[in-house]
């Protein structure tokens, strides 16, 4: 597959709400399929980008190193 075809690729996204370890709240993005893709913030949208930007990050780094790329699904 090319690189575009495994940026393409249609991760599961979850998000949902945490409690901190000081009692506060955050919001928690991940791609469970895709490991190291997560990310904290107060915003659900901020931790949305965050955990993007950790899927592509993963990818590109994952293809420059010849690391095998978890494919759940086709590349849409």
């Amino acid at each position: 597959m090319t690189r575009d075809e495994y940026l393409r690729i249609p991760y599961i996204l979850v998000l949902e709400s945490v409690e901190r370890s000081d009692g506060d709240w955050c919001r928690r993005a991940s791609y469970p399929e895709l490991p190291g893709a997560t990310a904290d913030a107060d915003l659900a949208v901020d931790a949305m980008d965050e955990a993007d930007r950790r899927r592509v990050a993963i990818i590109l780094e994952s293809l420059r190193s010849g690391t095998p790329i978890p494919v759940p699904r086709q590349p849409i």
